[in-house]
């Protein structure tokens, strides 16, 4: 599971750093903006919650108890959440052929690591079930 999320890891990364040297992460469109400024904000909200805890390269469920507020209390991997819609937003703005592989990766990327992290967390945090059962991964009534 470990290597694998490395892998899930380096998509994301490798994705957004395409993006982002070819120019099409960014854009001028005020719907894309809009669906960063968001992104990003849900991004912070999600890691204010988390607390001090830190962000691993390998998947590694932390110590200091299961996280369920915040946004957390609607989607279980708000942060994976953020980054995407961020991703997919500036691929709307420029869309290619290219800029629509780069965002799949991306995606790709986070459905990795997300699998990886419930398997890990299920393991460490018996009431992980319980939790799981009742919020969505990233969208509501929808992943």
């Amino acid at each position: 599971m470990k290597i694998l999320s490395i892998i899930g890891y380096l998509g994301m990364v490798g994705a957004l750093l395409g993006l982002l040297l070819t120019r099409k992460l960014f854009s001028l469109s005020p719907l894309v903006i809009l669906l960063q400024v968001a992104a990003l904000l849900l991004f912070i909200w999600a890691r204010v919650t988390f607390g001090r805890r830190s962000y691993h390269v390998v998947a590694d469920p932390t110590a200091g108890g299961l996280v369920t507020g915040g946004p957390y209390r609607h989607i279980r991997h708000p942060i994976y959440a953020a980054m995407c819609l961020f991703t997919l937003a500036g691929v709307a703005g420029h869309w290619s052929w290219s800029a629509g592989l780069c965002g799949g990766l991306a995606v790709a990327g986070a459905v990795t690591r997300i699998f990886c992290e419930e398997t890990l967390v299920a393991s460490r945090y018996p009431e992980y079930a319980r939790y799981a059962a009742t919020t969505w991964r990233m969208i509501p009534h929808v992943f």
